[in-house]
């Protein structure tokens, strides 16, 4: 099949022999700050090339099984449709990947949500999101860590930050980043009156330890106290959590998920490396800097996607216009049709 660049397998493999020959050098492994770079575009670029040739191979096994079935067995013929079924959508998957073709598309996603004004009914329509992301992210077979949580103080989430583990999830999961606004009749209005409430959603990709960006310690403030929340004894009774201001920029971030006041550090410093990088690639690359351009204009009333549950069911992305009256499904995490739509909307732009 003639797909080219992303599944232009020729040009890959000279690539993958280019790094096993810088691999196979003495002094390769004699810093980390330059194997590891190697290491995982190798490792990218076997897993690009593995997925078509497996493809390729369970297409060339159909081809034959075609050609010698009897055309008068019809569970045989039943049986050849769904594995090529199951086939194109596996392909249509690989060539959608074409869309996420940008310099951190791969990486593992930092994802940020805080309630808007509302007080309890945004801190629940936080904690609905939460619990979408989470099962989207799960049913994409990615790890979901809770880096820093603050509860409501009635129900619900003021806001949360997660580390979301897996081959593209940032490429996937940028489309996200602006305001989620949710109309439904209270839970916990007595009267029964519909409620409008806001969430902001922030995305960026998480960087490897090997990016070489300088935090000098005198241009941090480490701030530490007690977990808040249900976090167990552990938790709650030491100064484990901890607050790192970068002063040169003012950017916060904040961990308590660990019991170990020396790892919380290590994450904050993580989330921290990941947001100046971020900020970096904003200023030197024009398309990042559109990115940033539209996250600076997102505000109250100006969100992306509405999630209506009253007085009628829909989910509705403005940016795209593509929209679904099965709400109860978004909410459980199927949100796949939206983050498609968004992609394949901005690649033909």
């Amino acid at each position: 099949m003639p797909w080219g660049g992303f599944f232009d397998v020729d040009q890959l493999a000279g690539r993958i022999r280019e790094l096993e020959d810088k691999i196979s050098q003495p002094n390769f492994w004699s810093s980390s700050e330059t194997s590891n770079p190697v290491i995982r575009e190798l490792k990218r670029l076997k897993a690009q090339t593995g997925a078509y040739l497996e493809l390729n191979h369970q297409g060339k096994e159909l081809e034959g099984l075609l050609a010698i079935v009897d055309e008068n067995d019809g569970e045989a013929l039943r049986h050849l449709e769904k594995e090529t079924q199951a086939l194109v959508k596996k392909v249509e998957l690989l060539e959608f990947q074409k869309l996420l073709s940008g310099p951190a598309d791969r990486n593992s996603a930092i994802l940020s949500i805080n309630a808007g004004a509302g007080g309890t009914e945004s801190c629940d329509w936080v904690s609905m999101l939460l619990r979408m992301y989470t099962r989207w992210s799960e049913g994409q077979g990615y790890q979901v860590e809770v880096i820093d949580l603050l509860a409501g103080e009635e129900a619900g989430v003021k806001n949360v930050t997660l580390l979301i583990e897996g081959n593209f999830a940032y490429g996937y999961l940028k489309a996200e980043n602006g305001v989620h606004r949710l109309v439904r009749i209270s839970p916990f209005d007595s009267n029964k009156r519909r409620h409008t409430s806001f969430a902001s959603v922030e995305v960026i990709p998480e960087v490897e330890d090997d990016i070489k960006i300088e935090i000098k310690e005198q241009e941090i403030r480490v701030d530490v106290f007690r977990s808040g929340g249900k976090g167990g004894q552990g938790v709650n009774t030491t100064d484990s959590a901890v607050r790192i201001t970068h002063l040169p920029t003012g950017l916060v971030v904040q961990c308590q998920n660990e019991r170990s006041q020396i790892k919380n550090r290590a994450t904050a410093m993580k989330v921290l490396k990941s947001r100046l990088v971020e900020k970096e690639m904003n200023k030197r690359q024009e398309e990042a800097q559109k990115n940033y351009n539209q996250k600076q204009e997102i505000a109250w009333g100006s969100q992306i996607r509405s999630y209506v549950l009253h007085p009628y069911n829909m989910v509705k992305d403005h940016r795209t216009d593509f929209e679904t009256s099965n709400a109860t499904a978004v909410l459980n995490g199927n949100i796949g049709d939206f983050l498609e739509a968004y992609l394949r909307k901005r690649g033909s732009s």
